[in-house]
């Protein structure tokens, strides 16, 4: 080595070393730098929530702390859908006169509330064996206040006294102010056709009185539920079959009101 490249040596090692200070230096405070505006950052960000939904104590530095782990749901266990409880269907049957009167009595002591009974469960145990609840109604009887079923009949049978020989037939009819005429109508008609078709007996329209579109029973059922009367038959020309053939007259009702719940019209 010449003694010029001796005497340039340590210059060359002193550039080195200050070239070496400065980059430091440069990248200290780079680091500083970053470092403070990292703080200025978080101190800006609002705070985390741990798990329990509470701040973590070290809000303003909230950037630097690892959020916490979504909790993995519960799985919920998978209960049976319940079977709904069946709603059997209800018919009310007025047993006339029934725990009340006697109704029309005969000279031998038959009354038509005996005759009226007597048919009224006839028809009660046709229907249940059909699936329907019945109520065998008394004349006045309490549940009658607000009643409600698919459709209220009142059995009754007409005079055990001779007035002529037309006194025979029966009759079906409605409250005369009905708030469901057409259910009604259908009702009285089913009950008029399959009655006189089972019975062979027709139907005396003449004798149709207040009583029977008046009928007390109509005003105090609730107001959607169909409601009809009928009388039988007359106690004194008609009594042969309605009480040596009371199967066949109920028969004849069970026969209208089937014909009516097959059809009946939903308002």
């Amino acid at each position: 080595m010449t003694r010029q490249r001796q005497r340039e040596a340590p210059y060359f090692r002193w550039q080195a070393l200050e070239w070496f200070k400065r980059a430091a230096a440069a990248l200290a405070a780079i680091t500083i730098v970053g470092a403070i505006a990292l703080l200025v950052y978080s101190a800006a960000l609002p705070a985390r929530a741990d798990a329990s939904g509470r701040p973590h104590d070290l809000a303003p530095f909230a950037f630097f702390v690892r959020p916490a782990p979504t909790p993995t749901p519960t799985p919920q266990p998978i209960l049976p859908t319940p079977i709904p409880t069946p709603v059997i269907p209800r018919l009310g049957i007025v047993s006339g006169h029934h725990g009340n009167d006697s109704g029309a009595v005969c000279k031998d002591g038959l009354t038509e509330a005996q005759v009226n009974y007597d048919i009224a469960s006839r028809v009660a145990t046709e229907m249940r064996q059909r699936g329907y609840t019945v109520d065998v109604l008394d004349e006045f009887d309490p549940r009658l206040n607000g009643y409600r079923a698919l459709l209220l009949l009142s059995i009754h049978a007409d005079s055990c006294d001779y007035i002529n020989n037309e006194a025979t037939g029966f009759k079906v009819a409605r409250v005369y102010d009905s708030n469901v005429p057409s259910q009604e109508d259908k009702l009285v008609e089913c009950i008029s056709d399959r009655y006189a078709a089972r019975t062979g007996m027709h139907f005396h329209k003449n004798s149709i009185t207040p009583d029977m579109t008046a009928y007390h029973t109509f005003y105090e059922i609730a107001p959607d539920t169909p409601g009809a009367i009928i009388e039988t038959g007359f106690l004194r020309l008609d009594r042969a079959i309605l009480t040596q053939r009371a199967d066949l007259v109920a028969q004849g009702i069970v026969d209208g009101l089937m014909c009516y719940l097959s059809v009946r019209v939903v308002p």
